[in-house]
This record gives structure tokens, C-alpha cells and sequence, in this order.
């Protein structure tokens, strides 16, 4: 708290019972009064302003859409294929059909063991449109709340995947393309790299 005072910003403690970071948003969206909720999750600590500026962006032009997020390509299989890596699919408009930790979309002829060496672009294995889901969410209130209600799906609990949730009750996400890679935090070898990277910035 004392961290975010010292920049100005406004720290408040939530509940320890919330199973989301997005449940945890919505608790400090009850009290506030903005039309438009951004959830920038804690395992992108370096994220640029300017990238969470393009997430916002569909909102502001559309107020039908109620939530959008970020994507980026993925450029090597070693992150296809990581768990840790979330990946998403999108129909031709830009709306998620699906996020997984799985290797998706999954050409079926492919081998898997053929390919962990090989960096996209190098025999062009994949098809070109893979991409790596930015852990950035931007709501609208009013379904931030109520999404903040629904129950936890079971794919949501299958895949430990929040977003999931508003996929499996019917609402739509818009995903933007950036062309970003954010150093994000799901491993303890992922933290000692934000810490060398830290370290080293002037």
C-alpha cells in the first residue's frame, strides 16, 4: 500500500475469499463510478500503457461490446506448447471462440515431436494465426458485476481460466492483435527474469 501511495496512486485491500483477480476488480468496481473497468492481472508487471490503451480502445467505440482483452502472435512452439502460456482462437471478427492451455488451434496431421525444435517460420508447421492471450481485461461495469455473480463454469474450473466463464454463459470478447511481448510471471524462473531485467534498467 505504502508502494502506491508513494506514485500517487489509490491502493485498497479486497477480500481473501475471492477465487479470480477479476472477482477482486469487481469488489473495487462497486465502489467506483467509471463506466469502463480495466484488470490488468499481476503476472504483467511491465506492461506498457500504451498497449493497455488498445484494449480499451473497442469499448470506447462500441457500446454494445461489454469486454475485450489482447493477443499476440506466438513466435516459437516451445510456447505453443507451454501450459503456462494461455492461448486463444478467434473467429474472423476478432471474438474469442475459445482460450486454452492446450496447443490450440491443432492442425491434425501435425506431430508434436517433430516440431519442439523448429521456430515458427523456419518449415512453416503451423498455420500463421497462433496466438498468446495478454492477461489484460477490459469491462464495462454493469457486466463486470454481474459477471462477478455467475457462478464458475466448468471449463473455467477446468482450465483455471477466468475469462471463460463469460464464454460459456453467452457474452462475447473482443480480442485486439498487438505486436507486444509482454515478460509475464507464471514460474518462479519467469520472476528471476523480471528481477534481472529490473536490475539492469537505468
Amino acid at each position: 500500500m505504502d508502494t502506491i501511495k508513494s506514485f500517487g496512486g489509490k491502493g485498497v485491500l479486497t477480500s481473501s475469499e475471492h477465487l479470480t483477480g477479476t472477482d477482486r476488480v469487481a469488489e473495487v468496481a462497486r465502489k467506483l463510478s467509471s463506466e469502463i473497468i480495466v484488470n490488468v492481472q499481476g503476472d504483467e508487471p511491465l506492461i506498457k500503457g500504451h498497449v493497455i490503451d488498445q484494449a480499451i480502445r473497442p469499448l470506447m467505440r462500441d457500446e454494445n461490446l461489454s469486454m475485450s482483452s489482447l493477443m499476440t502472435k506466438i513466435e516459437e512452439v516451445k510456447n505453443w506448447l507451454n501450459p503456462h502460456i494461455v492461448k486463444v482462437v478467434v473467429d474472423k471478427n476478432g471474438f474469442a471462440l475459445y482460450f486454452s492451455r492446450s496447443p490450440i488451434p491443432f492442425p491434425r496431421d501435425l506431430h508434436i515431436d517433430q516440431l519442439e525444435s523448429h521456430p515458427f517460420g523456419t518449415k512453416r508447421p503451423l498455420p500463421k494465426r497462433i496466438f498468446k492471450h495478454i492477461g489484460v481485461y477490459v469491462f464495462r461495469r454493469k457486466f463486470l458485476l454481474r459477471f462477478s455473480k455467475m457462478k464458475p463454469t466448468p471449463l473455467e474450473k477446468l482450465e483455471k481460466l477466468e475469462q471463460l466463464r463469460a464464454l460459456e454463459n453467452g457474452y462475447r470478447i473482443k480480442l485486439i492483435a498487438v505486436d507486444y511481448e509482454p515478460l509475464c510471471v507464471d514460474t518462479p524462473e519467469d520472476l528471476q527474469k523480471i528481477r534481472t531485467f529490473l536490475s539492469d534498467t537505468p
